[in-house]
């Protein structure tokens, strides 16, 4: 198994998109550790194996300190560390005051920051791997979620800073997220036709689901790729179709 004797620790690793990474890296051998603010309803578990969890606030660098000293201390190594944790609700600009959208920072950019800053010892012993989880919303303009865009942008470039600096001992990556399937994906597109109509709009045809997202996080930190650092990879099922080319009156497809 690619990840045997691995350990890895997957921040917001109890629903959604973590949990997905969190399976994966289990289907793949690795020892996993999931942390966020609530227990998750179940256990996260896949292969006849659970991850274990640890309640942790990632806006607390003291809290994301004292985890990453336990981890060592428990399992003895730190080989991936996977910030996925992160999120924002839909507010336009003006509707809301300046401290909800710094908050959204806080966790998209600054929590990464810190628990990536209190496990490189950790990593750095292991010449181990970091995979940041990125947003498409980072790459172009963000309506609605403009904090978050700005601070997955951020995020990336983080990534690419820390890439150089660590080198050769520790690789950073990043994924840059399309739309995926989760739970709340309600809270995005709406009922299931709504689903539907905005997986129409990807060129392969659907929203990535959360095993999509863990393989390629599996791949960025194995052995395939020990060349790889500094490195954005999408995972948009191609990206979105230009809006201008449904609205030309020439050149319309047959």
């Amino acid at each position: 198994m690619e990840l045997d004797g691995r350990v890895a620790v997957v921040t917001g690793g109890t629903r959604g998109v973590g949990a997905g990474i969190a399976r994966a890296f289990l289907r793949a051998g690795a020892r996993v550790v999931v942390c966020a603010r609530r227990p998750p309803d179940r256990a996260v578990t896949a292969g006849g194996r659970a991850a274990d969890f640890t309640p942790l606030d990632l806006r607390d660098p003291a809290a994301v300190g004292a985890f990453f000293a336990d981890v060592g201390e428990r399992y003895g190594r730190l080989d991936v560390l996977v910030n996925n944790a992160g999120g924002t609700p839909y507010a336009l600009l003006g509707e809301r005051e300046t401290e909800r959208h710094a908050r959204v920072v806080e966790l998209n950019l600054t929590a990464p920051l810190t628990a990536t800053l209190a496990a490189y010892g950790l990593l750095r012993a292991s010449r181990g791997a970091v995979v940041m989880i990125g947003s498409v919303s980072g790459t172009r303009p963000s309506p609605g979620t403009a904090a978050y865009g700005a601070a997955k942008a951020g995020l990336e470039n983080l990534a690419r800073s820390m890439a150089v600096e660590w080198a050769p001992e520790v690789r950073v990556n990043t994924l840059v997220l399309g739309m995926v399937r989760t739970e709340l994906s309600h809270l995005h597109y709406g009922d299931e036709n709504g689903i539907a109509a905005v997986g129409a709009t990807v060129p392969l045809g659907r929203l990535a689901e959360p095993a999509d997202v863990g393989e390629a996080a599996v791949f960025l930190a194995s052995e395939r790729a020990a060349y790889v650092s500094g490195a954005s990879l999408l995972v948009h099922g191609g990206g979105e179709r230009p809006a201008f080319l449904d609205a030309a009156t020439v050149n319309k497809e047959s």
